[in-house]
């Protein structure tokens, strides 16, 4: 982020508000300053400031200096620093109240601008795709799956469907720039003999308006698609393989005191189940060359959202795709994973350089695990860990679940391929 032309001028009491996120009794005067939350944070040093001295300069006083620090923008808000904290005390909070306070033409203009490419519509789409061209989109795509694959030539792909079991929302990516791979998901849906529906309003799944710190359009964003999920009277909402799409619904919903006649839940966990009760019979004897792969932790869903269970649902998962043995975890891992530097707008922010040094950290993990092969149910992960092996010269591919599903089913299509190597390009294929 560039140099500011003009001071903020204050409007937080840093330190009132870290107090009240201070547990009953607690005190900041009893702060064993151990720095297990600056240890912790791959931001730490970015533009001289880590949690701990953020957390000081509160308790200094220091106003001006923490409403005026572009650091706020390279925290992801990840929530490591709480997890490890023994006073549980969430920088994280403190950094939306700052982003919040920053004028709209100061804060970084790529999430601003997914923010408003969100409310152009009732899409919700942070790619401002439109209702009519997210159905025609839909519609296109799976002609082109009838045709293509004669074993798929009745599936169905409803929309607005009325009492549907699962209402699915859908990252703008796809429909945006990748249309092939909103294939694999309805195979698998189909596979299992899901009863699901997309929505022609309120389908999109990413929520970038959360991390301008703007709690008005957060709201707004999350009330829209809850009235869609309500109208439609579906049993149970799931994301597509994303992370800050779950955490920034279902906070948001619990925050602002929503309405839902609904449960939240990941898709990773009905995988899980759908193995476990045979309704997806993978098994791993496609790796014969016992090729390895390494698991990227969503902070989002994982630590932030549903913590070590859904953790173990992605090994679950991964194991039975590939193999135990050729399941390698980085360490440290679920609930302590540290966060790539994907999230909370990072990605969009333009502050590449930043970015990147962050995420080094991410990197080095990797490297250390020798895994060809990244797995995560996440798209900002997914687009940060592609950039830094692409930066740093890292020797590893970046892969959806759904893509590995459909390769041990047998289903997955030629054209369905975008993230595979040589090594699995072939597989599966006449």
């Amino acid at each position: 982020m560039t140099a500011q032309e003009e001071i903020i001028t204050p409007t937080i009491d840093f330190q009132a508000k870290a107090h009240e996120l201070l547990p009953e009794n607690a005190s900041y005067d009893s702060c064993l300053a151990c720095g297990l939350c600056s240890s912790g944070c791959p931001a730490s040093g970015l533009h001289g400031i880590d949690p701990r001295r953020f957390i000081r300069m509160a308790m200094l006083g220091m106003n001006e200096e923490l409403s005026n620090t572009p650091w706020i923008w390279t925290c992801t808000m990840c929530q490591r620093c709480a997890y490890v904290c023994p006073m549980n005390i969430d920088v994280s909070v403190l950094v939306g109240y700052a982003r919040g306070a920053w004028p709209k033409e100061k804060k970084p203009q790529g999430i601003v601008r997914s923010c408003e490419a969100q409310m152009m519509s009732a899409s919700t789409s942070a790619m401002g795709v439109m209702p009519d061209d997210f159905v025609e989109i839909i519609e296109e795509t799976v002609e082109e799956l009838h045709l293509g694959d004669e074993r798929f030539k009745d599936l169905e792909v409803p929309m607005d469907k009325k009492g549907a079991y699962f209402f699915v929302n859908q990252n703008s990516r796809e429909p945006a720039v990748e249309p092939e791979e909103l294939g694999p998901l309805w195979k698998i849906f189909d596979y299992v003999g899901a009863d699901w529906s997309y929505a022609s309003k309120g389908w999109a799944a990413e929520n970038f308006c959360m991390f301008t710190g703007d709690e008005s359009t957060w709201k707004e964003m999350v009330k829209q698609r809850v009235d869609a999920i309500n109208e439609l009277d579906c049993k149970v909402w799931i994301n597509t393989e994303c992370g800050h799409s779950f955490y920034t619904m279902w906070a948001g919903v619990e925050k602002f005191g929503l309405e839902t006649n609904f449960e939240a839940a990941s898709l990773i966990s009905y995988y899980a189940q759908w193995i476990r009760e045979g309704k997806l019979p993978v098994n791993s004897d496609w790796n014969t060359g016992n090729i390895k792969f390494t698991i990227q932790d969503p902070c989002q869903l994982v630590r932030k959202s549903m913590g070590d269970p859904v953790a173990d649902d992605l090994r679950y998962v991964a194991r039975e795709l590939v193999g135990a043995d050729n399941v390698i975890d980085m360490q440290p891992c679920r609930s302590a994973n540290y966060c790539c530097g994907g999230g909370g707008g990072f990605l969009q922010a333009g502050m590449n350089e930043q970015r990147r040094a962050y995420g080094k950290r991410k990197f080095d993990q990797i490297a250390v695990t020798q895994a060809q092969y990244v797995l995560t149910p996440c798209h900002n992960c997914h687009s940060q860990i592609t950039d830094l092996g692409d930066v740093y010269g890292g020797d590893y591919r970046v892969v959806h679940f759904w893509t590995l599903i459909c390769l041990a089913l047998g289903i997955l299509g030629e054209n369905e391929r975008k993230y595979l190597g040589p090594d699995l390009m072939d597989i599966g294929l006449p």
